[in-house]
């Protein structure tokens, strides 16, 4: 009977919980792998299992029995997939599994932008509430969702969740067409019409060459002044300097982030240097809640037992 050696990569991103697998194997498991550590320890593997960590070309050719690289998350930029398929190694994903917790994140950074709450906290945290000659502080300006314009780049399942969301609190909602394409879409506005109607813009899309830094300078300028801008997607769709600079000049109402270019943020980050009220920085954490980490887990288990058993699913 053939013993699949599996070799688990950021064995720290995922639930504390033992893999179920319906085969002969053996498996390393790490907490955490540097980029100049995955040769060595992928070297011999049948199976690798990766978060973030970075599987190139090297390393799928220096690797004659790597069968399947599963990805323990939905992105897969961090994979040469084009090498693997010519290698035929298969490459299989995560999908849907946080759709609510990322959705949740997303509105949950709206509302609290649109009514202030970050600016209403520094107040109380500064004493003011105590020093009004009245029952109430109104320090901020707080705004309504109700009626307001949400527009969505992204109509996948997260996407679409947070559409729903939206609408039950009033809200209308568009969905942007991609920013270089050469038709739109039923059910689609143009991206800089899109863009440029919204009260608050929500990404919600993969990071691609065509994606990459799509909101920058001019797109923000293009934006409603006041306008919210979440993003819950990859941090390379926006340019982080040009997204401080319209907050800083009044551009914007507020911006809410989970993501960054560089995660973590080793070098630093424009966006967590601003130290600005109506700036939200999370990090990197909407994706996980215990109930959508739960569900990874088990769609992760899945499709290596199934890869293994000779019916695999979530293949890219």
């Amino acid at each position: 009977m053939l013993t699949w050696k599996i070799v688990v990569l950021d064995r720290g991103t995922l639930v504390e919980r033992p893999f179920a697998f319906d085969f002969s194997h053996e498996i390393q498991e790490y907490a955490y792998t540097e980029n100049e550590d995955v040769a060595a320890r992928i070297e011999g593997a049948d199976i690798v299992i990766t978060n973030k960590t970075v599987i190139d070309s090297q390393h799928i050719a220096d690797n004659p029995n790597l069968k399947l690289i599963a990805v323990s998350a939905t992105g897969v930029n961090n994979i040469d997939v084009a090498a693997a398929k010519a290698a035929g190694v298969a490459v299989c994903n995560i999908r849907n599994y946080g759709n609510d917790s990322v959705a949740e994140h997303a509105f949950m950074l709206m509302i609290a932008l649109m009514r202030n709450l970050p600016a209403y906290q520094r107040d109380l945290s500064a004493g003011i509430w105590e020093r009004s000659p009245f029952f109430c502080h109104f320090g901020a300006p707080m705004r309504d969702l109700n009626g307001k314009t949400l527009a969505i780049f992204g109509k996948g399942g997260i996407g679409v969740k947070l559409a729903g969301y939206a609408r039950a609190f009033g809200m209308n909602v568009v969905f942007g067409e991609h920013k270089h394409a050469r038709s739109v879409r039923e059910g689609y506005l143009p991206f800089y019409e899109a863009l440029g109607c919204a009260d608050a813009v929500s990404l919600h899309c993969p990071l691609t060459d065509e994606t990459a830094g799509m909101i920058g300078e001019a797109e923000l300028q293009h934006m409603k002044p006041g306008a919210l801008l979440i993003n819950c997607a990859r941090g390379g769709l926006v340019d982080e300097a040009a997204l401080v600079a319209a907050l800083k000049y009044g551009q914007l109402g507020g911006a809410g982030v989970d993501v960054l270019t560089e995660e973590p943020p080793r070098h630093g980050n424009p966006l967590l240097k601003a130290r600005l009220p109506h700036l939200i920085v999370t990090p990197h954490m909407a994706w996980g809640s215990l109930e959508a980490r739960n569900r990874l887990f088990d769609m992760l288990t899945e499709n290596i037992n199934r890869f293994v058993a000779g019916h695999p699913q979530n293949l890219v």
